[in-house]
């Protein structure tokens, strides 16, 4: 499994979130309320869009996939200087990235998540950061098409 790595650059992003856990998976739901309204979204860089996660400190101790953590559909903005009605705003700060590419259908990300959390990560000089996990869908993505592509990005930071 090849990463790149990355500092990203702060992303100011507008766009929905909602509670959910791995079990209680509202992906569907959060995509399909947000979609819609990503039309009145005036000031974005680009058509790519954007799906994070956001943890808590210590979501990954003791994993239990009933534990909450929030879903976002979102773009990227110039700024945020207006932001529609029924959206909210995240910011991505600076940071160092883990990015891997997802060949495939979207229902088998798995496929690439797990490597990463169970070999990559463990035998890498990194570990897991506290800033937004997410997965950047631009033209090459396809949903369920086995030919989609996105990439994963995972916060990272060296290991003390």
């Amino acid at each position: 499994m090849e990463a790149r790595i990355e500092t990203l650059s702060e992303k100011k992003l507008i766009g929905k979130h909602i509670e959910m856990s791995f079990i209680e998976n509202k992906t569907f739901e959060l995509w399909s309320s947000f979609m819609p309204s990503r039309k009145n979204i005036k000031n974005t860089i680009d058509d790519n869009l954007y799906s994070l996660e956001v943890y808590t400190l210590d979501h990954f101790d003791n994993f239990d996939p009933s534990k909450t953590f929030q879903k976002w559909a979102a773009v990227e903005v110039q700024n945020l200087d207006t932001i529609p009605e029924n959206l909210e705003t995240l910011i991505v700060p600076d940071g160092l990235y883990a990015v891997f590419v997802h060949y495939g259908p979207a229902s088998e990300a798995h496929k690439t998540y797990h490597p990463i959390f169970t070999e990559w990560l463990p035998n890498s000089k990194y570990t897991v950061d506290n800033r937004p996990h997410f997965a950047v869908m631009d033209h090459k993505y396809k949903k369920d098409d086995p030919d989609s592509e996105e990439e994963i990005w995972i916060p990272i930071k060296n290991r003390d």
